[in-house]
């Protein structure tokens, strides 16, 4: 989906970065996660009238999508074309996904820069042929350390442990190559560097503290070729071996924003100011490409942020470890806009989470139906009744409406900062909400259904301030979640009658979203469909 709202102006773009995706199986709630995080940070910054570009894709190279391919009965080509097509694209369209561009590394403009990059290195010096022998996952396209591995719960056959990948849970290969090796090793000291000087390169601190031990632990080279299959990037001085995938997907950072092709575009937009990763591919970003960088004289990008894990019964989702359930599942209950924001609201970004039916349908019916739908619709409701549908003008304001003023702009605040600078997705909508259940408690006190009763001019200019009071605060709350429920913050923009003297939506700012008074009185109030309609029984498993 294109992306709108971005204002054209000089300067680097705020560039954010999702993985690129294994086309291996179709996408599950794992992917869609830090998909839809991106998605809310891109639309975030945005809002805050920056320029954006925000980059998704595909990872299309390798041995498990070879395998995969096989087992299906089709070219790897051919699988990654049905799967994308067919499966990633549709889905981040349904969810509402502005990304700027979708990477595959199968496309033409990333792997004859990737060609060219690797060949850079190996001119430098930076790359040297050489043995290797060791366990091999698949799954993850890794060599695998002894301290990676755990055993399974029965042995072999010949009484020998068998040894497992700890993500996977799937045996490990024995695998022997004569491969082309990247000096990594002598880049440890250069990345200890970089994460002393730059604390937040890697968040959370525990996913920081973990790379830092790592890499003091000393590091190898780095095997960036394969001889044992031919389904990747051909190495361009010698095409018996094909580019490590892991090298040849890291580098759609640069490619996919004109690496080698528009020195212009890449240099207004590279390095990446956010990379959002699963933690399990977290070395890869943290370690790995940054000495890539380095080793090439290219800066290195300006913070890796890990999330968690999502948990289903104490297993990691994914499809290898048949917990994989499709967003189009919960979508069709739920709605789009409130799966978007469940998943940022329920599980704080960069730890572990449990998903469950039972607390989306429990917080669905708290915070979104009972708190928020039910005081957008209150407002419009009352508005209709008392003042035909016109929003009135505040005059008789004082201590109460100051108090709601001011939980608005602590709320801006909270909000700004923790979304668009910490990533704090859980604790930047908890503001919002919060100031939704301050001002339902406005109303509670207030009673406006009480002082309509007050026919005198005190009485209508007492009520005509509460619903101003009301309506402007839902105004702002409609610019703070555009980001994070983007059609339904419309409809509510549209039922205020917003747009008539404040224009498109997607043009407020969220940081000025605390300045009070900007819905002008006058201005046609409608109440519109029901933002969050009542949950049906949960459909059949």
């Amino acid at each position: 989906m294109a992306a709108t709202g971005t204002e054209e102006q000089g300067g680097k773009a705020f560039y954010v970065t999702t993985p690129i995706y294994y086309v291996n199986d179709a996408p599950h709630l794992g992917h869609a996660y830090t998909t839809v995080a991106g998605d809310v940070l891109s639309r975030w910054h945005r809002q805050r009238g920056e320029k954006v570009w925000f980059l998704t894709g595909t990872d299309e190279h390798g041995q498990k999508i070879m395998r995969t391919a096989d087992a299906h009965g089709v070219s790897p080509q051919e699988w990654c074309d049905k799967l994308v097509e067919e499966a990633w694209k549709p889905l981040w369209e349904h969810l509402n996904i502005a990304n700027d561009d979708f990477i595959r590394t199968t496309e033409k403009r990333h792997t004859d820069r990737v060609q060219e990059f690797v060949q850079d290195l190996y001119d430098k010096d930076e790359i040297y042929k050489g043995g290797y022998e060791g366990p091999y996952c698949v799954g993850c396209e890794e060599y695998k350390l002894p301290g990676d591995l755990i055993d399974a719960p029965e042995p072999a056959e010949d009484g020998s442990a068998v040894k497992l990948c700890a993500i996977h849970k799937k045996p490990v290969e024995i695998l022997k190559e004569e491969n082309y090796f990247f000096k990594l090793s002598a880049y440890g000291p250069k990345l200890l560097e970089l994460y002393e000087n730059d604390p937040g390169f890697i968040q959370p601190e525990s996913a920081r503290n973990e790379v830092v031990n790592f890499v003091k632990q000393g590091l190898q080279d780095l095997s960036i070729s394969r001889s044992t299959f031919d389904w990747g990037v051909p190495v361009p001085w010698d095409e018996k071996h094909v580019i490590y995938v892991w090298v040849d997907a890291l580098l759609n950072y640069a490619t996919a924003v004109g690496y080698g092709a528009n020195q212009e575009k890449f240099e207004a937009t590279f390095p990446a100011d956010v990379h959002l990763v699963g933690k399990d591919i977290l070395r890869f970003h943290a370690i790995i490409w940054p000495a890539m960088l380095m080793a090439q004289g290219l800066p290195v990008p300006g913070r890796v942020a890990a999330n968690g894990w999502l948990m289903v019964g104490g297993e990691k989702m994914s499809k290898s470890n048949l917990t994989g359930i499709k967003p189009q599942d919960l979508t069709s209950h739920f709605g789009v806009d409130a799966y978007r924001w469940y998943f940022l609201r329920a599980i704080a970004f960069g730890q572990d989470g449990s998903f469950s039916w039972e607390d989306f349908s429990a917080r669905y019916t708290s915070e979104l139906a009972n708190d928020y739908g039910n005081l957008a619709s209150r407002v419009a409701a009352m508005v209709g009744k008392y003042f035909g549908g016109t929003l009135p003008e505040a005059t008789a304001s004082g201590d109460a409406e100051q108090a709601v003023r001011d939980g608005l702009a602590a709320a801006v605040t909270a909000a700004d900062r923790r979304i668009g600078e910490e990533l704090d997705f859980a604790g930047g909508i908890a503001a919002v909400f919060d100031f939704v259940k301050q001002v339902n408690g406005y109303l509670t006190e207030q009673e406006p259904w009480k002082v309509a009763k007050d026919d005198s001019a005190e009485g209508r200019a007492r009520l005509a301030t509460i619903l101003y009071t009301a309506s402007e605060a839902l105004r702002a709350v409609a610019v703070l979640l555009n980001p994070v429920m983007p059609d339904t913050s419309q409809k509510l923009w549209e039922s205020l009658g917003a747009a008539e003297s404040l224009g498109a939506l997607a043009d407020q700012r969220v940081q000025d979203a605390g300045e009070w008074g900007r819905l002008r009185p006058g201005a046609t109030v409608t109440k519109g469909a029901v933002l969050f309609p009542r949950l049906e029984e949960k459909p059949a498993a």
